[in-house]
């Protein structure tokens, strides 16, 4: 499956405007940095071809707002995200914010380019990204958002992490998958609901709808017998 002919998901382009200076530095393949205040618009999604394989990272692990000690004092906005496997590259955080807020919050999204084939389920991977902001910036607080949750920072500096993430998958080849709600347990047997969300099942007997690539959803394949023969993110 080749992600390249899958349909854009996510494409934030934009500028960033600041009072002085418009910047922007990249980082290695497991993050990149954007410097500035948030545009007063937000660019439309999916606008660009060169961003057509942009996608959120499938869930936020934690988010840190780190103060330099001297005058003039600069916020930087440290996020950690999981992805669902390996290859996944230039991860940023994208503000969704226009102009200055009336809550006070950011509202940032980390985004970043999955590979462009189908992944075996082999565990999640962790990438990183980081947001300074301008000096005397309007903003109390930060929320981050990735494609399954959000994490949130109401004060500056600060930090907060998300609950534990689902099972990723990256043993359940071989395990016999059990229904929700069931009191199952045991080294060979995967509960449904352990699952991350939006986990595609497929039986034997059922076809597969749709063709759309989505590198954030988790595809199992089941034998007749309800063990997991195949385990893959799109």
């Amino acid at each position: 499956m080749n992600r390249k002919s899958a349909t854009a998901l996510f494409v934030l382009g934009m500028a960033i405007v600041t009072c002085s200076t418009l910047a922007a530095q990249a980082g290695s393949s497991q993050s990149a940095e954007r410097t500035g205040m948030p545009p007063t618009e937000v660019a439309p999604v999916n606008g660009g071809s060169n961003d057509s394989q942009t996608h959120a990272v499938l869930r936020i692990a934690s988010v840190e707002v780190i103060r330099s000690a001297h005058a003039p004092y600069m916020d930087i906005i440290r996020v950690r995200g999981l992805v669902s496997s390996n290859g996944w590259e230039e991860a940023e955080l994208v503000p969704l914010t226009r102009g200055v807020p009336p809550d006070g919050m950011l509202q940032l999204i980390m985004v970043a380019r999955p590979p462009e084939t189908a992944s075996d389920a082999t565990g999640y991977e962790t990438v990183e990204a980081i947001f300074p902001l301008e000096t005397n910036h309007p903003f109390k607080g930060v929320n981050v958002h990735g494609a399954t949750n959000a994490v949130t920072v109401t004060a500056l500096p600060g930090y907060s992490e998300a609950t534990a993430a689902a099972d990723d998958c990256g043993k359940c080849v071989g395990k016999t998958l059990v229904a929700k709600g069931s009191s199952s347990a045991g080294r060979d047997v995967l509960r449904e609901d352990q699952l991350p969300p939006e986990t595609r099942i497929v039986r034997p007997s059922e076809g597969m709808m749709g063709t759309t690539s989505n590198p954030n959803r988790l595809t199992l394949i089941l034998d007749k017998d309800s063990r997991i023969v195949t385990a893959v993110w799109e």
